[in-house]
């Protein structure tokens, strides 16, 4: 992911793209059906068989977000307080 620091800078996250391989501490990309799209980084801290529970980070250390078990998972625009 070229360019996400600046010109020519690579991009600061090493993600997980591969729902196979998800286990608690990954870094993800996420995105929120009602955000266009954009681009999250959060942490899963929780994997089931068809689904995860992803935190946002630590400006939301209480938040939790269930999204799909994707390479990128969907969370619903619902679970964003």
């Amino acid at each position: 992911m070229k360019g996400m620091g600046g010109e020519g800078e690579d991009c600061p996250f090493a993600f997980n793209f591969d729902p196979a391989t998800f286990k608690v501490g990954d870094t993800v990309s996420y995105r929120v059906t009602t955000m266009e799209d954009w681009p999250f980084v959060g942490t899963l801290l929780e994997v089931h068989e068809d689904h995860v529970v992803i935190s946002p980070g630590p400006t939301e250390p209480d938040a939790r977000y269930r999204g799909t078990r994707e390479a990128r998972p969907v969370v619903e625009g619902s679970e964003i307080t």
